[in-house]
């Protein structure tokens, strides 16, 4: 293999600052004007999604922020998938925002839960035909021979549904993670960045700011 050194790869960080004063007393209102100030990056709602398996083993993948409000953020996915699998296991998740071009980043803690039917209907109905007809041909994270295989089953599908008028698969769901922490990261000069963390108490939302 060849190597590879980056140890001498370096940049500054110094687009901007984050002071206490300019953060909501409500995280959930900070983290619309950070999405709102992004808005213009490509694949701004992208988030990586952390999961753990029964063995204890940590994985991540990015999944996109389809809706969000007071009650947390959501995403829709296959339940038969890995991650779907390790929720079902273990609902504790992690989810980051990283917005390179602004050096800004976002990481949000707490416990997944399913959307109800009603809400997951709703937005597979509103999704384009192909991306139905793909999650309805798509057995999420399964081994498949190859791509023909998997053209195969596209295929199928759509021969089944020639009008394009797709069910959506049971297996097709909305998730839901509820925040129990937010922690909101601005690059700095020298890596002296500037976090907070949001924790939630009895009395709502505490703020503290951590060293970088």
């Amino acid at each position: 293999m060849t190597q590879i050194d980056h140890r001498q790869t370096r940049r500054d960080y110094s687009r901007g600052s984050l002071r206490r004063a300019d953060l909501a007393a409500d995280p959930f209102v900070q983290l619309g004007r950070w999405l709102a100030e992004a808005e213009d990056q490509p694949d701004a709602t992208a988030m990586a999604l952390a999961t753990v398996n029964d063995h204890g083993q940590p994985s991540q993948r990015m999944v996109l922020l389809k809706h969000l409000d007071t009650r947390g953020l959501c995403w829709y996915s296959d339940t038969r998938s890995q991650k779907g699998r390790e929720l079902a296991h273990n609902p504790r998740a992690c989810l980051l925002f990283f917005w390179a071009p602004l050096e800004r980043q976002i990481r949000v803690e707490g416990i997944v839960e399913r959307l109800t039917e009603a809400e997951t209907e709703a937005y597979f109905r509103s999704r384009p035909p192909g991306s139905r007809l793909a999650a309805a041909a798509s057995h999420q994270s399964a081994p498949i021979a190859g791509r023909d295989a998997l053209e195969a089953r596209l295929k199928a599908v759509q021969e089944r549904h020639p009008d394009g008028d797709v069910p959506r698969p049971e297996s097709w769901i909305g998730f839901r993670l509820v925040p129990e922490a937010f922690e909101f990261w601005q690059g700095r000069d020298n890596r002296l960045h500037d976090r907070f963390r949001y924790h939630r108490d009895e009395a709502g939302w505490g703020l503290t700011r951590l060293m970088p």
